[in-house]
C-alpha cells in the first residue's frame, strides 16, 4: 500500500546496538563461577544437609518477599539502576561467601544472593520489552530479541560451570567466588552503557500508595491479567522443579557421577536454545500452540513410566526446553496485557506467585518421592505440566493472531495525511493506541472502522483492550474514593 512502508532495515541494526550493553550486563551476571563448586564448598565450611535446607530456606524467604515490591522500584524510579544494584548485591553475596567460613555468614550471603535474583525478577523482559516497542512500534518482535537475552545468559552459565571447575580445580573453590566479584560488577558499566526506555515514565508520575493499589489491582481483579499470570507461574514453578529434584532421577538409577556433568549442562543449555526456537515457532498461530501444548503433555511422562537413563535425560532436557519456550511466550502475553507504567511490577508478581506455588508442590513432590520413590512422584509433574498444557492452549483466546512479515519486522506508518487503502492487523495494532485517544484523521479513523467491520479478530483485540483500560479506570476511581 502507499501509505504504509516496511520498517527500514536500520530499525533492527539500532535496536541491536541499542540491546548491546544489557546483553553484555546480563552476560556478566551470568558468569558465576561458583556455582558449579557451591556445594562442595558448604560441605567443606560445615554445611550438612540440614543446614543447606536452612540456607535454602533464608533464600526463599528473601526473594518473594522483595520480587513484586523492586518490580514496583523499577516501574516508579528506573528498571536500568535496579539491574545495576543487583549486580551490587551479586557481587557482594560473591565476596562475602568467598569470605565464610561457617554456616552463618554464608547463610547471610545466599540471602544477599536472593536480593539480586528478587531485582533482577521481570525487570530484564520489561525492559526489552519497552525497547522493541520503543523502536519498532509493536511488540511483534519481543520473543525474538528476549530470546537472544536468553542465549546469551545461557551461554554464560554453561561457560561458568566449565570455567568455574576448571578454576576450583587448579586452585580451590574458594577462589571462584572471589574472582567472580569483579564480573558482576564490570556489569554495572555495561548497565551504564545502556539506553534505558522511557515508555513506563511516559505517564503522568502518580502517588506511591494509588501505583502500588493499581498494580496489585491489576494482578488480582483483571481475569486476562490473572490467566496470564498463572500461565507463566506454573512454568516457572515446573523449570525449577525440573533443576530442583531432576538430578533425583539420575540418583535412583546410580548414574555414573559422570553422567552428572553433561546432564546439567544439556539442562543449561535449553535456556538458549528455548531463546532461539522461540522466534521460529511462530506462537501467534493458534495450531503451533497447540501443538505445542501437546509436546508439553508429552514429556513428562518418561519420567514417571521410564527407567532408562537415556530416555530420563532425553525427557527432562525436551520437558525444560518446552517450559523455556513456554515462559518466553507467557511473558509477552502478559506484557502486552499490561501498561507499562506498571509492567515490571506485575511481571515480577509472576516469580512472587511461582515461588508461592512451589512451595505445597515441593513439598507433596518430596513426601511421595521419600515414601514411594521418584517414578511415582513424577505423576504430580505429570499432572501439573497437563494443567500448564490447558493453560498454554486457552491462552490461544488472549492474543489476536496476525501474520508475521518474512522479514520478521513490523509496517509502520509513514505518512497519515492519506488514508491507507489495504490496512492489515498489524498496521492495525500499531495505530490502536492513537484510535481509540480519538486523534486520528477522520480519513484513518473511517478505514479502521472498515477493517474492524471485517476482521472479527481485531474486533476482539480492541474490545480486550478497551475491556482493560475500562478495569484499570475503574481500579483507579475505587482507590481515589478509598483515599
Amino acid at each position: 500500500m502507499s501509505s504504509v512502508l516496511l520498517a527500514p532495515p536500520e530499525v533492527r541494526r539500532t535496536l541491536g546496538r541499542r540491546l548491546l550493553p544489557l546483553q553484555v550486563g546480563v552476560g556478566l551476571q551470568g558468569f558465576m563461577l561458583w556455582v558449579a563448586v557451591e556445594k562442595l564448598f558448604q560441605t567443606q565450611i560445615g554445611f550438612d544437609a540440614a543446614t543447606i535446607g536452612v540456607m535454602a530456606a533464608a533464600y526463599a524467604a528473601v526473594v518473594p518477599l522483595l520480587e513484586v515490591p523492586s518490580g514496583i522500584l523499577a516501574d516508579r524510579w528506573s528498571r536500568n539502576r535496579i539491574l545495576m544494584l543487583s549486580s551490587a548485591a551479586l557481587a557482594a553475596s560473591s565476596l562475602l561467601g568467598g569470605l565464610s567460613t561457617n554456616v552463618a555468614t554464608y547463610v547471610v550471603a545466599a540471602m544477599i544472593l536472593g536480593i539480586y535474583f528478587a531485582m533482577n525478577s521481570g525487570t530484564i523482559d520489561s525492559i526489552v520489552y519497552d525497547a522493541v516497542v520503543e523502536e519498532t512500534g509493536s511488540s511483534a518482535v519481543y520473543e525474538k530479541w528476549i530470546g537472544r537475552v536468553r542465549i546469551v545468559e545461557s551461554a554464560a552459565l554453561a561457560g561458568s560451570a566449565l570455567a568455574g571447575g576448571g578454576l576450583a580445580g587448579w586452585t580451590s573453590p574458594r577462589v571462584t567466588y572471589f574472582v567472580s566479584v569483579p564480573l558482576a560488577l564490570a556489569s554495572i558499566v555495561a548497565f551504564l552503557r545502556f539506553d534505558e526506555p522511557r515508555l513506563h515514565r511516559a505517564a503522568a508520575p502518580v502517588a506511591l500508595r494509588r501505583h502500588v493499589a493499581t498494580t496489585f489491582n491489576a494482578m488480582t481483579r483483571i481475569p486476562q491479567v490473572r490467566r496470564v499470570m498463572l500461565l507463566a507461574a506454573i512454568a516457572a514453578l515446573l523449570s525449577q522443579a525440573v533443576f530442583e529434584f531432576g538430578p533425583l532421577w539420575l540418583v535412583s538409577l546410580e548414574a555414573p557421577t559422570a553422567v552428572f556433568g553433561p546432564y546439567w549442562a544439556a539442562l543449561v543449555a535449553t535456556l538458549g536454545l528455548g531463546g532461539y526456537l522461540i522466534s521460529k515457532l511462530h506462537l501467534e498461530r493458534t495450531r503451533s500452540v497447540l501443538v505445542l501444548a501437546a509436546a508439553l503433555i508429552a514429556t513428562p511422562l518418561l519420567l514417571a513410566t521410564s527407567h532408562a537413563l537415556f530416555a530420563l535425560v532425553l525427557a527432562q532436557t525436551a520437558l525444560q526446553l518446552v517450559l523455556t519456550i513456554v515462559g518466553i511466550h507467557a511473558g509477552l502475553l502478559l506484557h502486552d496485557s499490561v501498561p507499562s507504567a506498571i509492567r515490571a511490577g506485575v511481571s515480577s508478581g509472576v516469580g512472587t506467585l511461582s515461588w508461592v506455588l512451589f512451595l505445597p508442590f515441593s513439598l507433596v513432590f518430596g513426601a511421595l518421592a521419600r515414601a514411594h520413590g521418584v517414578h511415582w512422584a513424577g505423576w504430580v509433574l505429570v499432572g501439573v505440566v497437563a494443567l500448564l498444557a490447558v493453560l498454554l492452549a486457552a491462552s490461544t483466546r488472549t492474543r489476536k493472531a496476525t501474520p508475521v512479515p518474512e522479514d520478521d519486522e513490523p509496517k509502520l506508518p509513514n505518512d497519515r495525511t492519506a488514508p491507507p487503502t489495504d490496512l492489515a492487523c498489524r498496521e492495525l495494532v500499531t495505530l490502536v493506541t492513537d484510535y481509540l485517544d480519538g486523534v486520528l484523521p477522520p480519513s484513518w479513523k473511517a478505514g479502521i472502522d472498515d477493517h474492524l467491520n471485517g476482521c472479527d479478530g481485531c474486533t476482539r483485540y480492541l474490545q480486550q483492550l478497551r475491556a482493560t483500560i475500562d478495569a484499570l479506570e475503574r481500579l483507579h476511581a475505587g482507590n481515589h474514593r478509598d483515599s
